[in-house]
């Protein structure tokens, strides 16, 4: 089973992500790990993905969907994948199409206020990198898990989240209708509830595939 997972920033794909694969037995594709493990390891296309983030720049879409095709040729892969972060655009989605068969699309719909609300209010841990919302806090600021010091990432503030989610509606949000007319996006609503929760209707669909 070959999936792909969609949603806004914030809307959970990572914690559902990780319940996914480990359900369905199933590689977790994160495009954000594929490019750092070439740019790691020096592999010819990680050189050239450095070349443009070294000037702050994007990546093309070109050299972002030959790191997929690469990795999508790995002998993990044959029992089947998760994409996570990829396509982000119709580019990418069509050119997905000419080199794997997508099975279905879990795309989480969530409130964009709502959205906006979980980002700005999240705390990290920098030890071990556990979530929390201040409004479970109680003005705590360590790490039930470790002890360790949460922090709010620098990319959570209103404004960079704003503008987070008005790329994702520009250029990944069309995605929806485009799986849509394929007949394979499988639409959750990702609203308060937990994350468990959330999984149980996730798996309700992907048990009739």
């Amino acid at each position: 089973m070959n999936l792909i997972l969609l949603g806004a920033p914030g809307a959970g794909k990572g914690t559902q992500a990780t319940k996914i694969a480990e359900r369905y037995g199933l590689v977790h594709i994160s495009t954000g790990d594929i490019f750092r493990a070439n740019i790691k390891n020096g592999t010819p296309i990680g050189k050239l993905a450095k070349s443009y983030t070294d000037r702050g720049e994007l990546v093309p879409d070109e050299v972002t969907c030959d790191i997929v095709k690469d990795r999508l040729t790995w002998e993990d892969c044959k029992k089947g994948y998760l994409l996570d972060g990829f396509p982000r655009n119709l580019f990418q989605a069509e050119a997905l199409d000419t080199f794997a068969k997508i099975d279905g699309v879990v795309n989480i719909n969530i409130d964009q206020a709502l959205l906006l609300d979980r980002l700005c209010g999240r705390r990290v841990c920098r030890e071990c990198g556990e979530s929390y919302h201040v409004s479970t806090l109680g003005g705590r600021t360590t790490c039930a898990r470790c002890g360790g010091e949460l922090y709010q990432r620098k990319d959570d503030n209103p404004e960079t989240v704003a503008a987070r989610l008005e790329v994702y509606n520009a250029q990944t949000a069309p995605l929806i209708d485009y799986y849509t007319k394929k007949g394979i996006i499988l639409n959750v609503t990702g609203t308060e509830a937990p994350a468990d929760v959330l999984f149980e209707d996730v798996k309700k669909l992907l048990d009739l595939l």
